[in-house]
């Protein structure tokens, strides 16, 4: 079984080298890692993107489409046959319909390939005809990738720091409670064991309910098929060492490493490692609308996020013997539609702010990095309005929860955003001297010309940041 093992690994790595040279010989492929935590965007994100790059009305700041370089743009079967297709059809249908909705949210990974036909630009535009571009968009929740920081941690450790982190939560005194009531060195029952796990799970849906960011391992909210199967049927419980043999807690670590070795580890080899261009979706209204907890745990698990990648530089030697690199991440704060444009800048220097730390250790790696605030699809029209003498930069949409028309003013962002992160990592429980709301909008209806993608909010720029290079 070892040599069987071993034989196994080395034919999967000569298929990995020669798929490598193969693209990096013969084509171009980009692999676009799109990823973020829930409610962040994802599909819309994707599907606005396919749909502004086959219709490219809308992207002047792509500079291969406002160049007039890309001929045609079409989808293809994506590459990898095992992984399902981004139902993108079905998700601009749902967008675009008569009456439109969001899209569901995305609850496991897929892949879709799109192939641009491109002129080359510069001295060898005249010399050398088209080349055909493909980039294969890779969609997957951002709390898997937070579960990548599980593979450095033994169970003692996973334990002592959730339990810490969750002394103070209401969302946790149900989950507590029972690990009182629970003797880890007592035997295994597996009625018992399930319902740590139910328990331990019904914190974590409450706490990303809440606003908390740091929700692992991600599985137990996205569980697919495992759901119900021994790995993801654990939970943290106090105390140190295995404990007596078939003891609940020497059960609990034995699901823990499972879990890691099942679980995680496939989806990095799999998946994420071959990714070289990363864009990071994140929810900053909603969060600071949550309070500085939210906001401090959201740069937490920035920090995390980033520390899951392997940035820095794709050279044709790395590239053949150490695996992909990511060599562009953009960490982009979505639905900027929700405010007026005026204050898109403050939005966009919070998100700087937010992701500091991480953006310094992927410079520092090689890889390129930028923040924006953007908005997949534009769900509003801007509006100024006068309430109590005071003149308010406002957007109009339609709610989400009624279908009425209003007009929302979120507040004023500050223009420094330490006044936002300082009481965060101070621990503060409320802002002291400012109120942000968010409202959920519904999807416009839209009217699109013909080689008009949907409309958007610097799209395009982020287009041209993740792909520009390479088209």
């Amino acid at each position: 079984m070892v040599i069987s093992a071993l034989a196994d690994t080395v034919l999967r790595q000569i298929e990995n080298v020669q798929d490598t040279v193969s693209e990096t010989l013969f084509e171009q492929v980009i692999r676009l890692g799109v990823t973020g935590l829930a409610r962040s965007g994802k599909t819309v994100f994707i599907t606005s993107l396919v749909a502004n790059l086959l219709d490219r009305g809308r992207m002047p700041h792509l500079l291969a489409a406002s160049e007039g370089r890309i001929e045609a743009a079409f989808l293809q079967p994506q590459p990898d046959d095992t992984i399902p297709r981004f139902d993108y059809e079905h998700h601009l249908a749902t967008l675009t319909a008569r009456t439109p909705s969001w899209p569901e949210s995305t609850r496991a990974v897929s892949e879709l390939r799109l192939s641009l036909r491109v002129r080359r630009g510069g001295l060898l535009a005249g010399l050398q005809g088209p080349r055909t571009v493909h980039l294969d968009i890779v969609d997957y929740p951002g709390e898997w990738l937070l579960d990548l920081a599980l593979l450095d941690k033994g169970y003692d450790d996973w334990s002592a720091e959730v339990l810490e982190r969750i002394a103070a939560r209401a969302e946790a005194d149900a989950y507590r409670a029972l690990v009182e009531r629970t003797d880890p060195a007592a035997p295994l029952e597996e009625p018992q064991a399930k319902a740590l796990a139910a328990g331990f799970t019904a914190y974590l849906t409450a706490a990303r309910d809440a606003g908390y960011y740091d929700c692992t391992p991600g599985r137990f909210l996205l569980p697919g098929d495992l759901a119900g199967s021994p790995v993801l049927t654990f939970a943290p419980l106090p105390g140190q060492g295995d404990g007596p043999r078939k003891s609940l807690r020497r059960e609990m670590a034995r699901r823990f490493e499972a879990y890691k070795r099942e679980v995680v580890k496939p989806f990095f080899r799999e998946h994420f490692a071959r990714i070289d261009r990363q864009v990071v979706l994140v929810d900053a209204l909603g969060a600071i609308h949550k309070g500085p907890r939210a906001v401090e745990d959201m740069r937490g698990a920035m920090a995390d996020l980033l520390a899951a990648f392997r940035p820095g530089r794709n050279a044709f030697l790395t590239q053949l013997f150490q695996g992909r690199r990511v060599e562009r991440i953009l960490f982009a704060a979505t639905k900027a539609d929700h405010l007026h444009h005026s204050q898109h800048r403050q939005l966009t220097a919070i998100m700087q702010a937010l992701v500091r730390g991480a953006e310094d250790r992927a410079r520092f790696a090689g890889a390129e990095t930028a923040a924006m605030s953007i908005a997949s699809l534009r769900a509003t029209t801007e509006d100024t309005l006068t309430h109590d003498g005071e003149t308010l930069e406002v957007v109009r949409g339609t709610l989400l929860e009624t279908g009425k028309q209003a007009a929302f003013y979120p507040g004023a962002l500050p223009e420094d955003p330490s006044h936002l992160l300082s009481p965060a990592r101070a621990g503060a429980a409320e802002w002291l001297d400012a109120d942000f709301s968010v409202m959920r909008f519904a999807p416009a209806p839209l009217t699109l010309r013909p080689g008009d993608g949907p409309p958007h909010i610097r799209l395009d720029k982020a287009a041209q940041f993740l792909l520009g290079d390479r088209l």
